[in-house]
């Protein structure tokens, strides 16, 4: 499955967050943690929300989150995880390199 940015959503990354869609790509395959689902009311999505948090090839740590759909995995958004996405990640997304 392939990653799909659209343009709305690379210029939120681009100006908001200073992401590229090469950090984002890196961010997937450095991924050493699992795929947590994203349960707050305000983000539900139908199919549901998911993320994970992981390391680009620069050591940025980003949190991704996406929508995996049958034509490929739905960028929502992503950015420099905060110390609480860290610290839930590290206890239930269980990385082995952070």
């Amino acid at each position: 499955m392939g990653i799909i940015i659209s343009a709305k959503v690379q210029q939120k990354l681009t100006d908001k967050h200073s992401v590229s869609r090469k950090e984002v790509e890196e961010a997937f395959a450095n991924r050493t943690g699992k795929i947590l689902y994203d349960t707050r009311e305000e983000h539900r999505t139908d199919p549901p929300t998911v993320w994970f948090v992981a390391f680009t090839n620069h050591r940025r740590l980003l949190k991704v989150c996406f929508i995996p759909k049958e034509d490929g995995l739905h960028i929502r958004t992503a950015y420099s995880a905060n110390a609480e996405e860290l610290a839930i990640y590290r206890a239930k997304g269980q990385p082995s390199d952070f």
